[in-house]
């Protein structure tokens, strides 16, 4: 069964994994994950092969290595703020 992940729940879930994590391990971990975006959503699995690092050695550097690999549009529209109306 996959599991929908928010952006914002990400840290949540990256917290449960033991580090240090190889990217490999995170995908085999994380493998029922979609990530879903502002606009539509994508497997984590293919988001980590995006990933520059071959091991993320914290929840925040895994997170950070994940963020960077998100697309522009994944994110919202540039200058948008999910606080405005």
């Amino acid at each position: 069964m996959t599991r929908e992940v928010k952006l914002n729940k990400l840290t949540a879930l990256l917290e449960t994994a033991t580090y240090p994590l190889s990217v490999e391990t995170a995908q085999a971990e994380f493998d029922d994950v979609q990530l879903v975006y502002a606009d539509g959503s994508e497997p984590l699995t293919t988001l980590l092969a995006r990933v520059n690092d071959e091991q993320f050695d914290s929840p925040d550097e895994a997170q950070s290595s994940i963020y960077n690999a998100i697309p522009v549009e994944g994110v919202g529209e540039p200058g948008q703020s999910e606080g405005e109306g």
